[in-house]
């Protein structure tokens, strides 16, 4: 009887152009493989490449997660890397999926690091050659990290698009050039400022003109401001003011940041700037905090016209007798921030649209008739909703494979020389970019049917968690009130200015916490009999 071949599958990775093209190219890893199917009599039968992705983590590695299906499904007997590094860079990452390779019993080899993961020694030297890999990394991000710091002591910017300026020269050498006519925009926006305009008006000004960030959008409030608060329009280079802002954002605020004379040229005068400073100093005593929790909808009503959150806003009103009276209101989002070229105010009564949700979820508990409608309603809809999202799901994913297709076609016309590396790059960034909203909708698609395909929504479980919601909108103070809105409300629309929906969702952690208000706890409930624990979203 003829013995079947040992199916092989390769796992392939290369990170950078430059890995294309110094003995890691995919082709050279796939050749090498070959060789030694030859020598031990096996068969390779599948190659799975990521191509121009780091091995930071493996959440965007297609071919990973491709890889790690196929394993469950016993398409391979043997994984084949050429070195640990391209599988993962992390003892955890390594760890997990060599755990998922061997619950399959799938082997697992390296061709230039022979161990045997199949013996206690093997697996030591598995994570120990991880470890390496691991430290190896981070080595080198400190060693970026320190390069960066010493390009920015001596004056250089550190990548990033900038409005106004553009980078001249390659890698160590490159330097900001400036561009006049985004470089004009700049000026109007620090000339506007300087004779008295606020951050509003300019930003609706410039939008209106149809002037475009650098990226391409219109100009939001934050921008704006962003813009006259960046020293490197008068010359100067600032550098590491946050930490980790990936992950701390601007709570990462680093007191020690560099600040030193730039090698380039300033787009700003020293007189504008230090003007600005002033008024920025004088107008920031203006606004007060006093009031937070008076806007409980914030960010909850949707803008009836393009979709964005409604935030605060005043309008003061003199009457006869000369008293002023202040009238707060609900208005577009993107119309306070980016002004009328973008949007309307589309304003709504703030007193009518708070008093309207309290009364309209009392109004929902109080007649027994109408929560059932609503909730078999609900129950029926979500039958009808199944079959559309699943058909979405396939769809997302045969887009996803386009375009790891397409980025792997990118690369291989790079490493034919038919595209040059800075090519290679920008189509690569774009279908990063792609791939990444796809995923993203993926996510959100299968969170989506998950939910849908669950039991129908008892009548007992709803009233339940409306009571316990209302009750505590009752009791809480207003910030708590604003709090749990936040928790429990989707969002809620808009038409004509009149509230149109409510969407409410609730789920155990929401459930749980309003529990623990209600009964003052000092920690939330962890009784998974609760009928209250049941996920539901209903519309009133």
């Amino acid at each position: 009887m003829k013995m079947s071949k040992i199916r092989v599958a390769l796992y392939a990775r290369v990170s950078t152009a430059e890995q294309a093209e110094d003995g890691y190219s995919i082709q050279a890893q796939e050749e090498q493989v070959k060789k030694y199917c030859e020598m031990y009599g096996k068969e390779l039968i599948k190659v799975y490449a990521d191509k121009g992705i780091s091995g930071k983590s493996t959440k965007d590695r297609l071919a990973l997660m491709e890889l790690l299906e196929d394993c469950k499904r016993g398409v391979f007997d043997e994984l084949v890397v050429w070195k640990t590094s391209r599988l993962a860079r992390n003892v955890l990452d390594l760890s997990q999926i060599v755990d998922t390779l061997e619950r399959n019993n799938i082997v697992f080899k390296s061709l230039s690091e022979p161990y045997d993961t199949g013996t206690p020694q093997g697996k030591l030297m598995m994570n120990m050659l991880a470890s390496f890999a691991e430290f190896e990394r981070t080595t080198i991000i400190e060693n970026l990290r320190m390069g960066m710091n010493q390009r920015a002591r001596l004056g250089y910017k550190n990548g990033g698009k900038l409005l106004g300026y553009k980078s001249e020269g390659k890698g160590k050498d490159s330097k900001l050039v400036i561009v006049e006519k985004q470089a004009e925009i700049v000026r109007m926006i620090f000339n506007m400022y300087s004779e008295g305009k606020g951050y509003k008006a300019i930003t609706n000004y410039i939008n209106k003109l149809g002037y475009k960030t650098v990226r391409g959008n219109s100009f939001a409030v934050n921008g704006v401001r962003d813009i006259l608060n960046n020293p490197t329009y008068i010359g100067m280079i600032r550098f590491n003011k946050y930490v980790d802002y990936s992950t701390k954002k601007r709570k990462g605020l680093n007191e020690d940041y560099i600040l030193v004379e730039g090698q380039h040229e300033a787009i700003v005068d020293k007189e504008t700037w230090d003007k600005v400073r002033l008024l920025q100093e004088k107008r920031s005593g203006k606004y007060s905090t006093k009031g937070k929790g008076k806007f409980p909808l914030s960010g909850l009503l949707r803008c009836p016209v393009c979709g964005a959150g409604m935030v605060a806003t005043n309008s003061v009103n003199t009457l006869k007798d000369g008293t002023r009276k202040t009238i707060r209101y609900y208005s577009c989002g993107n119309f306070k921030n980016k002004g009328s070229a973008v949007c309307t105010s589309n304003s709504v009564r703030a007193d009518y649209a708070e008093e309207y949700v309290f009364n309209r979820i009392k109004e929902v508990l109080i007649n027994e008739q109408v929560l059932r409608d609503i909730i078999n309603k609900l129950n029926e809809d979500s039958n009808q909703r199944v079959r559309p999202l699943m058909e979405k799901i396939e769809n997302i994913k045969k887009m996803i494979k386009e375009t790891k297709d397409k980025k792997n076609k990118v690369f291989e016309l790079y490493e034919e020389s038919i595209i040059d590396k800075e090519t290679l790059s920008q189509r690569i960034e774009t279908l990063d970019k792609q791939v990444e909203e796809q995923m993203d909708e993926l996510e959100k698609t299968d969170v989506e049917l998950e939910y849908l395909n669950r039991d129908e929504v008892p009548y007992e479980v709803v009233k339940e968690a409306m009571t316990n919601f209302s009750e505590l909108m009752d009791k809480a103070e207003p910030q708590q009130r604003k709090l749990f809105l936040k928790l429990v409300v989707d969002k809620i629309t808009v038409e004509n200015k009149k509230i149109k929906k409510i969407h409410i969702h609730f789920n155990e952690t929401i459930n749980s916490l309003i529990d623990m208000y209600l009964t003052d706890r000092e920690e939330p409930s962890d009784d998974e009999g609760s009928s209250s624990s049941f996920i539901f979203k209903i519309a009133i």
